[in-house]
């Protein structure tokens, strides 16, 4: 009888506890994006709740052509494993993110759980939308709240990629919307329009900070006069100074003489009714003496003009020499793509790639020569081409990190391959020596550490994680020669600087280790394992060159904080 009590009792408080949730759900805001995401889970997001995603170095792959040249990343794995090891190594550190998803066509462009999604899923949008949800919150947590994300789409999923971004980055953080030529011939099998065009959607992290180059003024022809004050107010160009004005004022209306001394009136030499000067009698004597008037003589008589320059205003004031970048179509058809892969390959490798030219004009919209690149869906590798072409022609030091699964061997046998031609040097289809870009390319491989539980990583675990995350803090510090390697410790650096991390709870051989990095000339990262935080830093802190960090619970922590916000 008590058990069956007990059992009424809960009944009532779980109806309770419903009736408050589906009152909650009523009162939620209707507008907005809604899918099924509950049928839908991803196994990659599954597994890890049971692994953790670290970094394996391919040595042998790695292209080394100038060690005084920043070093370029390139991830071989799933995109979501690679986004969740770099929440780690490049929270808030990346500039430009572009990515070109599949686009859901329906045509199997598009796997979910290793399956291709076709047009008769029901599922189709909701896969789509929660496989693309979970990577864009992991990617915005690596923008600088200065940074700027570019994303190319098409009709099947623009109007809900807006929303999902609009949740995301925040409706305020919309840049715009480029339409891109993507084709230069109408589609013979299009059903009832040929589409040849598709898109380009720019959000900021923080659109209070986000700094686009501003185009240079593009020269009008109608500024077409020069005088002696060029270099400094620029061409100028004619406006008559008398209108005829519904805002008629008594004030402007007087008499300028001209240069053999006759009397002009607004409206001509005997003046018009309700015609007036555009400048006061004040400024129009200001404008005559610093030159900015112009007297013309026709048959008809004296005409004013008051000259409008480029550079400076009709007070004589500087203005900027920009304009807001004008939104216009893209004309970077994918037929360029196609040519740029087969001069390198000397075959058709890959269908409907982006162009090269495509990624530069987006990568010179932002203001940086230094910029840190990410594209997470890199496909043939065209990002980092851009990079790399964009560097040798304006002298940048921009570096990129491409993530990509090797889905057809397009990794292994389309990417990496042109990143090592383009840096090194390649015969074209014509059988001429292109000359490398130059720059140095480390690759790396995704892999997964088994654990019991995110929610609670064994001390075991723990130790383990230490002794397999040095790819992973080397990425992170930005030093990957290593220089030493036992049982105790792992040594890394680059140029004057260097990253150590030690392996054991035991201290035994600590000191050794911070002797040999003291005698080191340059900046040291040293990473110290500890159960806790926060535990060695202080012992420390009479060594201006050594910066302690733990090892290996901020690692968990991503994890944890990445597995509860998804």
């Amino acid at each position: 009888m008590e058990n069956t009590l007990k059992t009424k009792q809960e009944l009532l408080e779980e109806i309770e506890r419903l009736k408050r949730q589906l009152k909650f759900l009523k009162a939620q805001k209707k507008y907005g994006l809604v899918w099924e995401d509950e049928k839908v889970q991803e196994q990659v997001v599954v597994d890890c709740q049971t692994k953790l995603p670290i970094l394996r170095e391919e040595k042998e792959k790695a292209i080394i052509t100038d060690r005084e040249k920043p070093f370029n990343i390139l991830i071989e794995g799933d995109n979501y494993h690679a986004l969740s090891v770099l929440n780690y190594t490049h929270e808030a550190k990346v500039d430009v993110i572009y990515i070109d998803p599949p686009y859901n066509t329906g045509n199997k462009d598009f796997i979910f759980n290793d399956k291709y999604v076709d047009a008769e899923d029901a599922y189709r949008h909701s896969k789509w939308l929660s496989f693309m949800e979970k990577r864009l919150k992991l990617a915005k947590n690596l923008l600088k709240d200065t940074g700027v994300i570019f994303i190319s789409i098409d009709d099947n999923e623009m109007a809900q990629l807006k929303l999902l971004m609009d949740d995301i980055f925040g409706p305020n953080n919309f840049v715009a919307i480029f339409p891109r030529k993507s084709g230069i011939a109408p589609r013979i099998d299009a059903k009832y329009i040929s589409v040849e065009h598709d898109y380009v959607i720019c959000y900021s992290k923080d659109i209070n900070l986000l700094k686009l180059n501003r185009m240079s003024m593009v020269e009008d022809k109608s500024y077409n006069y020069m005088d002696e004050f060029a270099n400094i107010r620029g061409k100028f160009k004619l406006n008559k100074l008398d209108r005829g004005s519904i805002h008629y004022s008594e004030s402007l209306v007087f008499p300028i003489e001209a240069p053999d001394h006759t009397l002009i009136w607004p409206g001509g030499t005997k003046g018009r009714p309700n015609w007036t000067w555009r400048w006061s009698k004040e400024k129009v004597a200001w404008g005559i003496q610093n030159k900015y008037i112009v007297f013309k003589k026709t048959k008809s008589g004296w005409s004013v003009y008051f000259k409008q320059y480029q550079y400076v205003d009709n007070e004589g004031n500087p203005i900027n020499r920009t304009i807001p970048f004008k939104s216009i179509i893209l004309d970077f058809p994918n037929e360029q793509g196609n040519r740029e892969l087969e001069n390198i390959f000397h075959k058709r490798v890959f269908d409907y790639p982006k162009p090269v030219n495509l990624i530069k004009f987006l990568i010179r919209l932002l203001e940086n020569r230094n910029a840190l690149i990410l594209d997470f869906m890199a496909g043939t590798g065209t990002t980092g081409h851009a990079v790399l072409d964009l560097n040798q022609e304006d002298g940048g030091q921009r570096t990129f990190i491409l993530c990509t699964n090797n889905e057809n061997n397009i990794c292994s046998e389309v990417c990496y391959p042109r990143l090592s031609k383009v840096i090194q040097g390649y015969k074209n289809l014509k059988g001429e020596e292109i000359k490398g870009l130059g720059g140095n390319l480390i690759y790396f491989k995704t892999d997964l550490l088994n654990i019991d539980s995110i929610s609670h990583v064994s001390d075991e675990e723990k130790i383990k994680l230490t002794y397999q995350a040095g790819e992973m803090i080397a990425l992170r510090e930005g030093t990957f020669i290593e220089v030493e390697k036992n049982d105790w410790w792992q040594i890394f650096k680059d140029h004057s600087k260097y990253t150590a991390i030690y392996f054991k709870e035991n201290k035994l051989r600590l000191k050794e280790l911070v002797s040999k990095l003291l005698r080191l000339k340059g900046k040291v990262a040293l990473y110290i394992f500890s159960w806790g935080k926060n535990e060695y830093k202080n012992e420390f802190a009479g060594y201006p060159n050594i910066k302690v960090e733990d090892i290996p619970e901020p690692i968990i922590d991503v994890y944890k904080k990445i597995n509860s916000i998804l």
